[in-house]
């Protein structure tokens, strides 16, 4: 039985949102909704961030080689392969609207600052990927960005998203 409590400001969440989220999650990632009584593959939230700054360090890369480089970076950040798929369904196609695309992540401490995270019971390990692009009509020179890949130990939670443009 776990509590999920994002901080709030939401303009959309499934399921409904009520002063938290209680679910039985299992190893699996298979989450069933006590308010409902409904099983969700995850939890969603969509809010308004302000005040973050877009870090200079990332990557560019082509239109053609995001789909690759984007399934090696999440990796990397902790992402398994069902997150990763979930991940480029969603944002795979506004990363290609330009013929390359700069990706940055923000570090994890900001965005605990931006988006405050509660869960009940404590998890053991805790990935949160928010990423923000910026659509190039030509490449650009940027500062790698350096990825310390998480150890996945326990109970973990996942989290990931990014900034819409």
């Amino acid at each position: 039985k776990v509590e999920v409590k994002p901080n709030g400001g939401f303009t959309n969440t499934e399921p409904m949102y009520d002063n938290g989220w209680f679910v039985r999650a299992t190893p699996q990632s298979e989450l069933f909704n006590y308010t409902d009584k409904t099983n969700y593959p995850y939890l969603f939230w969509e809010g308004r961030a302000y005040n973050f700054v877009t870090p200079n360090y990332g990557f560019v890369m082509s239109k053609k080689d995001v789909g690759t480089k984007m399934t090696q970076i999440l990796a990397k950040l902790g992402l398994n392969e069902k997150e990763t798929n979930d991940f480029l369904e969603f944002w795979q196609p506004k990363l290609e609207v330009k013929p390359y695309v700069f990706v940055t992540f923000l570090p994890q401490r900001e965005f605990d600052k931006l988006a405050p995270l509660s869960v009940s019971p404590k998890p053991d390990t805790i990935i949160r990927v928010f990423m923000d692009y910026t659509p190039l009509d030509a490449p650009v020179k940027v500062a790698p960005m350096y990825i310390r890949t998480p150890e996945i130990i326990g109970f973990t939670v996942v989290e990931w998203g990014g900034r819409l443009h």
